[in-house]
């Protein structure tokens, strides 16, 4: 049995996979803020997991885990994973000892990608665009992760697309991720709100004119990100997924828009048919769960398949 968990910003979803693929059971924690808590809900929920289905903790083989930030190629060193409150935090170094089992760690866009071409059907090469609180990708090629030369292949978020936009933390201008991220959204839109982006949505329908600039801007982003996927790897799917997507039919239709406005000025951009290349990973899907559990059980991570 392998062992996968997403550790998000305040849910960590974990499954255990069978040699077979399918997934045999799942669980979801709440994720503690800070280093020793995060140790401690992976700990914990590898725990849960064995529970629900019934199996010691002992036979489980591998344990994979996706994590925010940037995990240091070859390691298990996670860094500037900021939503959890962790500055550095070597992962295995803290959980192996008391799970007992090999630990392995990767960014959870990379796992997600990874999880999301395992369960889609008919695709050779995806990419899986997420978009939360800042946007990224993970590139998928014939099963395997494509990283490129320092493993920023996918880091979409911080290609400038209008040098007259909105101010990038990265320092630039008009950034894919200024325009599209849930928090430059939220910072731009300064208003209180559980769920500020579904509030910009809603007072762009009922006619707000600040709120209809981000929702335009939202819009375009994701549409030049779809672009620069296909024209770059040429993909034949790309996935959208992350917080942003359970607006769903809303955001899609928006997107679904913009890459008309393309297509129809330019007879080279129609004859990739965008609009027929993207579509949202399903609500609830343990896609980077799934991908870290595949990353887990690799004999050799970098060479992590998706049919396992």
């Amino acid at each position: 049995m392998k062992v996968g968990l997403d550790v998000g910003g305040t849910k960590t979803d974990a499954v255990a996979v069978r040699d077979d693929g399918q997934i045999a059971g799942r669980v979801r924690l709440a994720t503690g803020w800070g280093p020793d808590a995060v140790a401690r809900t992976v700990v914990d929920a590898v725990t849960a997991l064995a529970d629900s289905i019934g199996i010691e903790r002992s036979t489980i083989g591998s344990i994979g885990v996706g994590m925010p930030g940037q995990v240091e190629p070859g390691t298990t060193r996670v860094v500037h994973a900021v939503n959890l409150g962790v500055d550095e935090l070597d992962l295995a170094a803290a959980v192996e000892p008391e799970l007992g089992v090999p630990v392995r760690v990767e960014n959870d866009v990379k796992a997600a990608a990874l999880g999301a071409y395992a369960l889609h059907s008919g695709a050779t090469s995806m990419a899986y665009l997420n978009l939360g609180t800042g946007v990224a990708a993970g590139i998928v090629m014939n099963g395997q992760l494509w990283r490129g030369a320092f493993g920023t292949a996918g880091e979409v978020g911080h290609i400038s697309v209008d040098p007259n936009g909105p101010l990038c933390r990265c320092g630039q201008h008009g950034c894919i991720e200024a325009l599209a991220g849930g928090g430059a959204i939220a910072e731009r839109w300064a208003r209180a709100g559980a769920l500020p982006v579904r509030d910009v949505f809603d007072a762009a329908d009922a006619g707000d004119a600040q709120a209809r600039i981000l929702r335009d801007g939202l819009a375009s982003g994701v549409a030049a990100a779809v672009r620069v996927l296909v024209l770059t790897a040429d993909v034949d799917t790309v996935v959208l997924g992350g917080g942003i997507t359970a607006l769903a039919d809303r955001l899609m239709a928006d997107v679904a828009a913009e890459l008309a406005a393309s297509a129809a000025a330019s007879p080279f951009m129609r004859s990739l048919r965008l609009d027929g290349r993207v579509e949202l990973l399903p609500v609830g899907s343990p896609a980077a769960a799934l991908g870290a559990a595949l990353i887990g059980a690799a004999r050799d991570p970098e060479e992590a398949l998706a049919h396992g």
